[in-house]
């Protein structure tokens, strides 16, 4: 599970097998965990955060979504 990015304690990461799905990051925090599509943005798993947390996090996203891209893609070309 490579960590792309830790930002104020979501830790925003891909599995390894999943390179044949649409670009998407993976969010987890304490107890909660989230998985939103790049294209659009979109939430689609959530458990635990809040809609709050969940605008958050959608924010994060969008400021460092180039970074996701490069990371995916660099991982999942190999």
């Amino acid at each position: 599970m490579p960590t792309v990015l830790l930002i104020k304690g979501y830790r925003l990461f891909f599995f390894s097998n999943e390179g044949n799905e649409p670009v998407h990051i993976h969010i987890e925090k304490a107890e909660s965990y989230a998985k939103f599509w790049l294209d659009p943005l979109c939430v689609v798993i959530n458990y635990g955060f809040t809609g709050k947390e969940l605008r958050e996090i959608s924010e994060i996203i969008e400021r460092n979504e180039l970074v996701i891209r490069e990371k995916w893609n660099e991982y999942f070309s190999r």
